[in-house]
């Protein structure tokens, strides 16, 4: 008894929560690390934080740097698989003199069984849209690792979109734009705290305690 309780309180605070549970890792916002300046010269209009050679493009390379994700997962999964048998048997055996007479010489049973079954599945899912990320972290290698999140408020819930992976930053396009299909360990995700998700919790703890009734 004392577990269903726990049980049933768990499901309670996961109903309750105000955000939802992520599979993105870790903070979705990053700040840009200050370079040491050194000793300031009078008059100076360098500076070490803000400087970028002439002839380049502002293409993000450094932590707190700001890319636009394009969202376009599409996945379709098809499984289907059928199977069939058939077994017979058969056995028979003598009856004794005195019995003969009454229910015959010989008595034989047989008997078969024949089964098939089949099974299809289907499932497709699509996720399109945008969402700006922060580079979190440079690598050795030149990739960048980011992570974002937009919250959009609608009624009385609220929208949680999140997004991390690892970039290659030749798959940066102009305007420092970068498709979701080429990003590498991407995390891509949408949850919600609207009362959907609560009348959901709500069904489900009914179910459960529905499922525990004699009749």
């Amino acid at each position: 008894m004392k577990n269903l309780f726990a049980f049933a309180a768990a499901l309670l605070l996961a109903g309750c929560a105000a955000t939802p549970t992520s599979i993105v890792k870790g903070p979705t916002s990053v700040r840009p690390m200050l370079a040491d300046a050194g000793t300031p010269s009078e008059g100076a209009i360098y500076n070490t934080n803000t400087f970028r050679p002439m002839f380049e493009d502002r293409r993000a390379r450094h932590i707190g740097d700001i890319l636009t994700v394009n969202i376009i997962e599409k996945t379709a999964a098809n499984k289907s698989g059928a199977s069939t048998g058939n077994k017979s048997g058969s056995a028979s055996f003598g009856v004794p003199g005195p019995l003969a007479s009454k229910i015959g010489a010989s008595v034989s049973t047989s008997g078969a069984t024949k089964y098939a079954d089949g099974d299809t599945q289907t499932a497709s899912n699509a996720f399109t849209g945008t969402i700006g990320v922060t580079v979190s972290e440079v690598l050795s290698n030149g990739n960048l690792v980011v992570v974002g999140e937009k919250q959009i408020a609608m009624n009385k819930g609220v929208e949680f979109i999140r997004f991390s992976g690892m970039v290659n930053p030749d798959s940066i396009q102009a305007g420092n734009i970068v498709q979701s299909t080429l990003v590498a360990d991407a995390r891509v995700e949408y949850r919600t705290n609207s009362q959907i998700d609560k009348a959901e919790m709500t069904s489900m703890m009914s179910r459960f305690f529905q499922s525990m009734l004699p009749f």
